[in-house]
């Protein structure tokens, strides 16, 4: 079964993301569990972790197809020691937050590297920053793949496979992947030959079970234009043969499929297009 969803809104209180996942017809959503844009975040109250749950129950949500994201400041592969620790902290403390609601997944990008060192050292950093927050946690971190803008690490499958097999804890990590990003890192997923090569090289370094989310984007941008900007489905240049091979193909089910287009009010029509069901 296909899972879809959104990245909600969860203004006005965490709590409120089931709720907004599920007045747009998703089966999942993504979520920030705070502020993404501050480094000092008030704690997540008891009570708005039991309000979540209850909602989540009231929306029929399974937690399984529920992924919380983390803070755009956080960067594991900075080459500053006082930033990288600041870094490793706020991810701990995403942690927190994402146990606390009764969640297991975690999303991360993987850093940037800021021209500071080669890219196999800032790999090697990031997964020493992933096993200090798995160690006092309980969290699923996904690594997600990126566009590759700037000094951006994960615009290449294999710097992900690098950064798991560092890890001490390989069996917690597992990959989230960005079609938009994907795109706008050379990978040719618009084409038929071209999405089959990228699945394949998949299924080599992370094997038919390392997929545990995807964010399903179009892009703005050509192919390999190392830039990350999201378009709405079939508006952009990847257009819809990709998203259909994705809701046809049994590869992809059972994980959370989460929209992150720029445009909330088409998220429901989106839902609905990848189902099949829109008229």
């Amino acid at each position: 079964m296909k899972y879809f969803g959104a990245h909600v809104s969860a203004k006005g209180g965490v709590f409120n993301a089931p709720l907004n996942a599920r007045k747009i017809g998703g089966e999942a959503f993504a979520l920030f569990t705070a502020n993404q844009r501050r480094w000092d975040n008030p704690p997540l109250t008891d009570e708005a972790a039991a309000l979540f749950k209850s909602n989540m129950r009231s929306a029929g949500m399974d937690p399984a197809f529920v992924v919380a994201h983390d803070s755009y400041l956080i960067n594991l592969a900075s080459p500053d020691l006082a930033q990288r620790t600041k870094s490793v902290a706020s991810l701990k403390e995403e942690a927190s937050r994402v146990g606390a609601l009764g969640l297991r997944f975690l999303n991360i990008h993987p850093g940037n590297h800021l021209g500071a060192v080669d890219e196999g050292s800032a790999l090697k950093t990031i997964a020493r920053g992933i096993d200090e927050v798995l160690k006092t946690s309980t969290v699923t971190i996904l690594i997600e793949n990126t566009a590759g803008q700037g000094t951006a690490l994960g615009y290449r499958l294999e710097h992900i496979a690098g950064i798991m097999e560092q890890s001490s804890y390989p069996e917690r990590l597992g990959v989230c992947v960005d079609t938009c990003h994907a795109w706008a890192a050379g990978y040719d997923i618009a084409d038929d030959e071209g999405f089959d090569l990228f699945w394949d090289r998949f299924r080599v370094l992370f094997g038919d079970d390392g997929l545990k989310a995807m964010h399903i984007n179009d892009s703005k941008n050509a192919l390999g234009s190392m830039t990350d900007r999201h378009a709405p489905l079939g508006e952009g240049h990847i257009g819809t043969g990709c998203f259909k091979r994705i809701a046809d193909s049994p590869f992809f089910d059972d994980i959370p499929l989460i929209l992150e287009t720029p445009d909330p009010e088409k998220w429901a029509y989106e839902i609905r297009m990848l189902k099949g069901t829109d008229e």
